[in-house]
């Protein structure tokens, strides 16, 4: 789930899932107190940087990368390069805060490029630095290809039902293509070797200690980082709390009751608007959504990229659109381009992030060219990272017998987004099993006290998250308790901004259990 997505149409990011027959390696790996055997070679390196490519890159943000092993047991079996990207400290360095914008699937680098400005009273104190994790961007990006297409099916009226087999077939050869799209990286793909990633950057910035700003699937990536290298946390902070524990089947079913009354709040703002696309009655406005995602279902629009733009990209434009209420207008505008002039190219931007659609051809170890980021890379990367980081693998027998059952309940949780987020779910099927580490590993640690903010009107990581992260932490845990609207709590809130602030640079914590009011609250 990314904090916040830019849509600035000039520079739209690249914003489900695979794999039949692989092996996740060091799914279960310790907490790691020295480089480990084969690893010297990638701690010992140190990051040049240069001017970033691009007319559209900030003239002072700077461009670099590390190597990093594609496979952890076996180092010397592959590398892989990871995109960097930051901004110099103007005042006394402390040295570099790691940031990611979540996902899983966000770049690192183009939203630091787009964001910067958010983050650079953090250059008082720090090199602010932005990253493009592994199978994402410019750093081996995976992709699938149309390979999310089919399996709708399984979601669509009596379809999966009345031929689950035939269900699991199609999960099967989404599986298969996406393998066949994303190239070695995939089977090394998720949060446990992230975490290890950001251990080498953390080395190669020159710096002892890993001082960090996770939002929402970042929260995870930090989580994961401190239970296998405590000693080596300095200053963390985690800003819309994901679940540990919760399995993405759970997940999925809060997520679409989350961005349903997302949507809710937003349709009651937009009908307030006589410009507002589905007229100026709510419940009215709701009923409309629904009967827009139904008909582009049964009948997508085509797009610039000779592809069809059906009701599941509509609901995946929603989720992103619905993140934060600065997103409101432009999201607004992107429903009107549509419903007026069946033109797609503003929602594709939140759909997807992407620019353009490149030819599909896997990744090999060196950083892509931004142009060449396939335009599924979000959503192909999302779901690789999530079945990757989930235990609870569905059998056949399981999805034959529950289809019906787990449809039912997506629905109610939300019209709109049920059906979205029941598909990305089953397509975890046929995967490997994904690790157990973070669920049975990610707790009690021995590790410096970092904050954790939740907001209560998150429509992503609902604010119980948080309380239940902080408590399977343990005593390093901090809340703060940001009693506002929108996902996470820096870009929307000035107080959760200040306390944040003021923790990374100059390693003051607010109390357990404060809280923050809404900034609406004070307008």
């Amino acid at each position: 789930m990314l904090a916040k997505l830019s849509t600035r149409p000039s520079m739209r990011r690249c914003a489900v899932p695979c794999v039949a027959g692989l092996a996740l390696l060091g799914a279960g790996l310790p907490a790691t107190d020295g480089p480990g055997p084969g690893l010297a070679r990638f701690y010992d390196q140190k990051v040049t940087w240069s001017a970033c490519e691009g007319e559209d890159m900030p003239k002072d943000l700077q461009c670099g990368k590390v190597t990093v092993p594609l496979d952890y047991a076996e180092p010397g079996k592959g590398t892989l390069d990871l995109a960097l990207a930051r901004y110099r400290s103007t005042g006394k360095s402390r040295g570099s805060l790691l940031l990611n914008f979540g996902g899983p699937g966000g770049q690192g680098v183009g939203q630091l490029a787009m964001a910067g400005k958010d983050f650079m009273g953090l250059t008082n104190g720090y090199d602010v630095v932005g990253f493009d994790p592994r199978g994402v961007g410019r750093s081996s990006p995976v992709s699938c290809g149309n390979a999310s297409d089919d399996p709708l099916d399984a979601t669509d009226g009596n379809t999966g039902v009345a031929d689950p087999q035939a269900v699991l077939e199609e999960l099967r050869d989404a599986a298969a293509e996406c393998t066949e799209h994303s190239g070695p990286v995939l089977p090394h793909i998720g949060t446990v070797n992230a975490a290890r990633d950001l251990d080498v950057m953390r080395d190669a910035l020159g710096d002892g200690k890993l001082n960090y700003l996770g939002f929402s699937y970042g929260s995870r990536l930090g989580a994961v980082y401190a239970a296998q290298f405590p000693d080596k946390v300095g200053r963390m902070v985690l800003d819309g709390v994901d679940t540990l524990t919760e399995p993405l089947s759970e997940q999925g079913v809060v997520t679409a009751r989350g961005q349903q009354t997302a949507l809710e709040n937003f349709l009651a703002w937009c009908t307030e608007d006589i410009a507002c696309p589905f007229g100026q009655n709510p419940r009215e406005a709701r009923e409309h959504v629904v009967q827009v995602v139904e008909s582009l279902d049964r009948d997508p629009v085509p797009t610039d990229f000779g592809e069809a733009f059906s009701g599941q990209d509509f609901a995946g434009a929603l989720t992103q659109g619905l993140y934060s209420r600065e997103l409101w207008p432009s999201l607004q505008r992107a429903v009107a381009q549509l419903l007026e002039d069946g033109d797609t190219s503003r929602l594709e931007a939140f759909a997807s992030g992407g620019v353009g659609r490149p030819p599909w051809r896997a990744a090999h170890g060196g950083l892509v060219d931004p142009q060449d980021v396939p335009l599924d890379n979000l959503q192909a990367a999302l779901m690789a990272v999530n079945c990757a980081d989930d235990p609870d693998r569905p059998a056949a027998e399981q999805v034959r017998r529950d289809l019906g059952r787990l449809r039912a309940r997506y629905e109610r949780a939300s019209p709109v987004f049920g059906r979205y987020r029941l598909t990305q779910v089953l397509m975890c099927y046929g995967r490997p099993k994904g690790t157990d580490f973070i669920r049975d590993e990610v707790k009690d640690l021995d590790a410096p006290k970092m904050l954790l903010v939740g907001t209560r009107g998150d429509p992503a990581t609902p604010y119980r998250w948080t309380v239940e992260t902080a408590e399977r932490l343990g005593s390093s845990a901090v809340v703060l308790d940001n009693r506002g609207e929108g996902h996470t709590g820096y870009g929307s809130s000035k107080c959760v901004h200040r306390k944040v602030d003021a923790f990374l640079l100059y390693g003051t914590l607010p109390p357990d259990g404060s809280s923050c009011g809404s900034d609406h609250d004070t307008e």
